[in-house]
């Protein structure tokens, strides 16, 4: 960490939450020679990108959580942020522990159900555990329904009927289009396509009228479920893919005034929090108009600890411009469907750049440490 003598005194950056748009800005306070801490509620990183085949795939969890400590070392505190204090420039954690920062980064990101997301204190252990436990859900099943057709639902489908091409699949969406709005219009009818082919089946521009009070991630069967056209189904498994919100709980109560109605943080161009030149928000707690994804926290993080470092040497702040959007939908270990730049890319090409290893080598290299060797073999039926 030698350059850190280039550096004022008293300048210590914390980061508030670990996931893409953390762990890419922790990387670079370092390579910049920043004093740092990177805080998160879980000892490891999770690459939620492969969440969906870690919920299908028997021993591939243990591949998409990746343990701090190893990479950060002394820089890593593993608690929950209760609130953020600007005017003493503290965060401070459930427990009551105290963190001084002369700049903040929150990449607090969004919540939502499990198993696309895993927002709980738990150890790597508890973690994996819960994965495997899940599979055991889908395995007892015959039947399973996918509540919603944003691109985590399409992408949940797919890859369900590819583990396991004998169960029936049937996704339920509120609007006629499915995956993300962002997309090409060819790009969501694609994806469409591509879960035809696969079996699925589709009830799209309806809802679950009677959802809060099914158990989901449960196997069950015949479960009785309605729709708000009042047809009826029966399903042995409801996996929910909605209702994704902003994680607000650090600074909710400190913040209020600079947060927009979804509860996202308002921004400039330079990704400083409205109203505080050394909080910044990085990834999907920015409220910034593009889709919320990976890779553009990761060109936040990139902003963030670049305008930090410029504000210290009073250079001029760079800004953050949102471009074409450039998306990849997994549809199970063997397609996908997407875009770059805004154009439409091959099926077959989306299948080897992300399908088949869900970019977990990128962020085990970004971690700088290996990738566990775990038999991740697709199980067929009649091994269970």
């Amino acid at each position: 960490m030698g350059g850190q003598a280039s550096h004022p005194e008293g300048v210590h950056v914390v980061v508030v939450g670990g996931g893409f748009g953390g762990v890419a800005a922790a990387q670079q306070l370092r390579s910049h020679g920043f004093s740092f801490t990177l805080i998160d509620m879980r000892d490891a990183f999770h690459h939620n990108v492969a969440a969906l085949r870690a919920a299908l795939q028997p021993g591939f969890a243990p591949r998409t959580f990746i343990p701090y400590a190893e990479t950060f070392g002394e820089n890593f505190v593993q608690g929950r942020v209760e609130r953020v204090d600007p005017d003493r420039q503290m965060v401070v954690l459930q427990g009551g522990r105290e963190i001084q920062y002369s700049h903040l980064i929150l990449c607090t990101g969004t919540d939502g159900p499990f198993p696309g997301k895993f927002n709980t204190v738990a150890s790597y252990h508890v973690a994996v555990q819960a994965y495997e436990d899940f599979i055991q859900q889908v395995q007892a099943a015959d039947s399973v329904l996918v509540v919603g057709g944003g691109s985590t639902g399409v992408e949940m489908a797919a890859e369900i009927k590819t583990e396991y091409p004998d169960k029936k699949v049937l996704l339920i969406h509120s609007k006629a289009a499915l995956a993300d709005p962002d997309l090409l219009p060819c790009v969501r009818q694609q994806a469409k396509e591509v879960l035809l082919e696969k079996g699925v089946e589709l009830l799209l521009g309806q809802k679950v009228s009677n959802l809060s009070e099914l158990q989901l991630n449960v196997a069950q069967k015949n479960m009785i479920v309605s729709t708000d056209q009042g047809q009826t189904l029966t399903t042995d498994l409801i996996v929910c893919c909605t209702g994704l919100r902003v994680n607000t709980a650090a600074y909710a109560s400190s913040l209020a005034g600079s947060m927009a109605d979804n509860g996202a943080l308002k921004v400039n161009q330079h990704l400083q929090v409205h109203g505080f030149s050394n909080i910044y928000a990085v990834g999907d707690c920015a409220n910034v108009s593009e889709p919320k994804m990976a890779y553009h926290a990761g060109l936040h993080a990139a902003v963030a600890v670049s305008n930090i470092s410029s504000s210290l040497s009073g250079k001029q702040l760079t800004s953050y411009h949102t471009g074409n959007i450039t998306m990849l939908l997994a549809m199970g270990r063997d397609d996908g469907v997407g875009q770059f730049n805004g154009f439409k890319l091959p099926r077959f090409l989306v299948a080897l750049g992300k399908s088949r290893d869900l970019l977990l080598w990128k962020s085990w290299r970004e971690m700088k440490q290996q990738q566990p060797c775990t038999h991740t073999a697709p199980i067929s039926e009649d091994q269970h």
